[in-house]
């Protein structure tokens, strides 16, 4: 089967499949889940990856954590917040000289996806408990990876595959 057919087949059948899943039984961002999708592929797919990608994600969701925590108990002005904000922006950038997270879009996908999610969720950074933005954008972002990387695999094995009629 043709890569492009093998790929549309894979990823628009995964794709329906996080959808369902983010909807019904584990409720996290749809959107962070495709994001980290893209990640994925952005790092380079494969098993490593995978793991470039789930770290450098989460290593941008610890930042933006961080970067909330310190915006949320300090003074309560926009300039405190960009402050906060292109610090935060400068540590990704400053980890991003360990090999792993040589990626920095990766690190920024994760950090943007923890304050969407917090934004989209209506949770704070203090919220307490399994709804908090932290362990829920980590979660859709490790199930996002996942998804990639088994699309991936998915898209290998049919394109491999010859057709009935050759």
């Amino acid at each position: 089967m043709p890569p492009l057919v093998a790929s549309m087949i894979s990823l628009g059948f995964l794709g329906a499949v996080d959808t369902y899943l983010t909807a019904t039984a584990f409720p996290v961002p749809v959107w962070v889940t495709f994001i980290a999708w893209a990640s994925f592929f952005a790092c380079g797919g494969g098993q490593q990856g995978l793991v470039k990608s789930v770290v450098s994600n989460w290593t941008g969701i610890i930042i933006a954590s961080i970067t909330l925590l310190v915006i949320q108990f300090g003074p309560a002005y926009p300039i405190t917040a960009a402050i906060c904000v292109g610090l935060g922006t400068s540590a990704m950038i400053a980890v991003s000289a360990i090999p792993i997270l040589n990626f920095p879009p990766a690190i920024v996908f994760g950090f943007a996806s923890l304050v969407g999610t917090s934004a989209a969720t209506d949770t704070t950074i203090v919220t307490p408990g399994m709804t908090h933005p932290t362990l829920v954008a980590m979660a859709a972002m490790l199930l996002g990876g996942l998804f990639g990387y088994v699309s991936e695999l998915g898209t290998q094995l049919l394109a491999s595959r010859k057709s009935a009629t050759a």
